[in-house]
Order: C-alpha cells, then structure tokens, then sequence
C-alpha cells in the first residue's frame, strides 16, 4: 500500500499560512498536514489567533521560539528538532513523527535521510534541504486519490510556493525503513 504526499516550499510566512488555509478549507484534515521550518533563533512572524483548539500548541509554542496560534500553530505534534548538520527547525503534523528519527542521530542521514524517508527522491530532499537552510517553509499533505492530488498542487500554486511535486511512499514498518538508512 502506498500513501502519496504533495510537497511544496513557501518562501515566507503568508505563503505557508495561504497555502495551509487553502488545504483546511479544500476539507484536507489538519491531521494531514505537515509543515517544516528552521527555528532561526525562536523569532518567527507566525501570526497569533484569538482561539485555539489545541492548548498544547500554545505550550509547545512556547518551547519552539513562540510558534504558538496561527494556521502554523494549529496544526497537530508541533514541536522543535535539531537535526545534525541543519541546526533547530519546527515542525508540525505527520511530518514531526518522520523526522524526530532524524534529529537523534545522524545514522538516519539527517534531514535528507528523513525527507527520503517520507518518499521525496534524494536529489528533490537535497533541494528541500537548502531552501530550508535558506528560510523557507515545506509544506507537505497526504492525498489519497489523484483528485486530491491535483487539488492540493492547485491550491500550492495559487499560494504562490514553488517546488511543487508529489510523491509515494510505501507502507513500511517504521523499524524496517530505519533499517534502510543505517
């Protein structure tokens, strides 16, 4: 069984929060939604809402520089990595359980190791990789049909991010895919 994943890269803030907004309101659940973004020394233009459904994020926010409230901040397992060779990043959603793997050591090759991990080609992860040394956002949603699929790159362009592309990711146990990186 495979599970394909939608990735982009948001150059700022607003991209991102445009492009999380557009998923959540094209009915992908939040739960699906993934975003990375380097903790350049816990300062972030992360906007802050009245309400939040999740009382932890407002704690976890804390812990990562304030990423508290917001589309951002909203979204579910938000918390801060420290990956060798990349330094401090954010992340919230699906993507945070893949690469916490990735900030323990570098067996698992670091950030690279991870996004390919997640079934990004290794030469699109290397790319990823320095946009996100450079201050980008990547933003990443699981689809399940190529109707969302076409959804979500369509609703990625209209927020303005680039480096749209999509990918499958097989099914593997977590201990067998570690495995494939030591």
């Amino acid at each position: 069984m495979s599970k394909t994943q939608v990735f982009c890269i948001a150059k700022n803030v607003a991209q991102a929060e445009r492009a999380v907004e557009g998923l959540q309101a094209a009915g992908f659940p939040t739960s699906e939604i993934s975003v990375l973004l380097p903790d350049t020394e816990g300062k972030h233009d992360i906007g802050h809402v009245k309400a939040t459904k999740a009382p932890e994020g407002a704690t976890t926010g804390g812990l990562t520089g304030g990423v508290a409230g917001g589309v951002l901040g909203l979204l579910a397992g938000i918390g801060a990595l420290a990956i060798p060779g990349v330094g401090p990043l954010i992340a919230a959603g699906p993507i945070m359980a893949a690469l916490s793997g990735a900030a323990i050591g570098g067996a698992t090759g670091g950030l690279v190791g991870g996004l390919i991990g997640l079934g990004i080609p290794e030469i699109e992860a290397k790319r990823y990789e320095e946009k996100l040394r450079s201050g980008n956002y990547l933003i990443a949603v699981h689809v399940h049909n190529d109707d969302q699929e076409k959804r979500a790159k369509e609703i990625f362009k209209n927020a303005g991010a680039e480096d749209i592309t999509s990918s499958a990711m097989s099914s593997v146990p977590k201990d067998e895919k570690s495995a494939a990186y030591r």
